[in-house]
This record gives C-alpha cells, sequence and structure tokens, in this order.
C-alpha cells in the first residue's frame, strides 16, 4: 500500500542546513529516503556527503550561486519537490537590535532570501506542476517579544509572503506553508536555556509545559514535505507545545 507520508527520492533543498534545526532537519529527511541539499553558509565540522545527505556551502543572500545550485541540482535529478527556507539570523546583543545595520542584514536574510530562493525554484515547479515551499518562520511572527525588532518583522513578513505566494502559485501546483517553530533547544536559544529562571519561564507560556524538542519537527516538516499535504496550502503550522493558542 502506498504510504501517503512517505518522502522517498524527493529532491528536497533546505537552506540553513549546516546547525541547529536545519542540520537537524536535513539529516533526517535524507534518512526517510529523501534526497537533500542541506545549504549553509559555514558547513558543519566532518561533514559527510552520501547519496541521500549533500552538504552545499553557499551564502543564500547571493542569488546568483542559488540559481547555480539549483541548475546543477535539476541537471542531477530533473525536478526539485521541496524548497525549505530555514536559514534565519538574530541580533547577536541588545546594543545591536536598533541599529540600521543589523535590521537590513535580518531582513535581507531571513524574508528577501526566502522570496528570492522561492523565485528562483518557481520556473522548475511550475514545469512539473508541483512543488512544496516550507517556510520556517517562528512564533514570533505571530507574538511580539521584546528587543527583537528586525526579527520579529522578517518573520511576520515571511509568514505574510507565505500566503501571498500561495494564493498566487496554488494554480500551478505548488504549496506554500509555513511551519512556526516555539522554543527549542538550539544554539539560537542557548543561552536563554541556560538561563534556569527564563527556561521556566518559556516551559510555562506553553501548554505542554515544556521546551521542543528537535524531533517534534520532523513529523510536521514531513507532512508538509509529503502527498500527505496535497491540499494544503496558506496555512500556519505552530509547533509551539500550544503558546500561540495558550492565551491568558
Amino acid at each position: 500500500m502506498h504510504n501517503t507520508f512517505s518522502i522517498e527520492n524527493k529532491i528536497i533543498i533546505i537552506t540553513g542546513g549546516g546547525r541547529g534545526i536545519g542540520y537537524y532537519l536535513g539529516t533526517e529527511l535524507s534518512k526517510q529516503g529523501a534526497i537533500v541539499y542541506a545549504l549553509s553558509k559555514t558547513l558543519p565540522k566532518n561533514f559527510k556527503n552520501n547519496t541521500n545527505l549533500n552538504f552545499v556551502k553557499c551564502d543564500i543572500t547571493n542569488k546568483k550561486k542559488f540559481q547555480l545550485i539549483c541548475k546543477n541540482i535539476i541537471k542531477e535529478n530533473s525536478k526539485i519537490d521541496v524548497l525549505i527556507n530555514n536559514a534565519g539570523i538574530t541580533s547577536s546583543s541588545k546594543s545591536e537590535v536598533y541599529a540600521e545595520k543589523d535590521w537590513l542584514k535580518t531582513i535581507e536574510t531571513n524574508l528577501t532570501s526566502s522570496f528570492n530562493c522561492s523565485q528562483i525554484v518557481l520556473p522548475y515547479m511550475k514545469k512539473q506542476k508541483s512543488g512544496s515551499i516550507i517556510n520556517v518562520t517562528s512564533i514570533n511572527s505571530k507574538l511580539a517579544f521584546p528587543n527583537n525588532p528586525a526579527y520579529i518583522a522578517s518573520k511576520g513578513g515571511l509568514r505574510m509572503l507565505t500566503k501571498s505566494l500561495a494564493k498566487d502559485w496554488g494554480k500551478y501546483g505548488i504549496r506554500i506553508n509555513n511551519l512556526a517553530p516555539g522554543y527549542f533547544v538550539t544554539d539560537m536559544n542557548k543561552k536563554t536555556y541556560a538561563n534556569k529562571n527564563k527556561r521556566k519561564s518559556r516551559a510555562e507560556k506553553t501548554m505542554l509545559k515544556r521546551w521542543g524538542k528537535l524531533n517534534d519537527l520532523l513529523g510536521p516538516c514531513i507532512f508538509l514535505a509529503s502527498d500527505a499535504s496535497d491540499y494544503v496550502t496558506g496555512i500556519d503550522l505552530f509547533v509551539d507545545g500550544g503558546w500561540v493558542s495558550n492565551g491568558l
């Protein structure tokens, strides 16, 4: 019997694949039989490419480099099934969060690059009359947090860009959805997690009273990448332990 959730032999590009959520999803999706191209500005230490997992050095703000990579993927595989726009940055210190330089860099990486990468894969997905684009946003795309305006604006913009592209590109058989994590133990959040008070406070905001584990994201990602979500587009799939819906 056909497994609707199978991603075997699907060609998947994931940006920001060298660490954190991107690294985890890239490696795990490849174990499920997908052929994954994990793009990263900095490659992970001691990485090993194999038949199903290929780490590719790429700064995704470089459109020409991403275009070349896509052309090579098409030459090798004749298709691109899934694009996961996962690459993202946040301000490294509170002193930078209102600096124009920080604003421009964050918007370029988190929002503009996702727009550009989606535009670049569009002709290939149009030709094959199918495709899934998964934009990794955040609960910050829905809820405001202190001292991070560029990150929140970029993720909020990406959330709405998803809906705009889903409306425009649905006629081509292309689906675009948001995968929105809550607080997970990653390099980006390690300082917060190390602070016992903040760690507890974040957990208490959720209905499940805990932080997310990386494997909590795998099932939702497989769903959006697979044929199981063939009639799903333009949605926000929050993987946040119920934080956004928790209310007062």
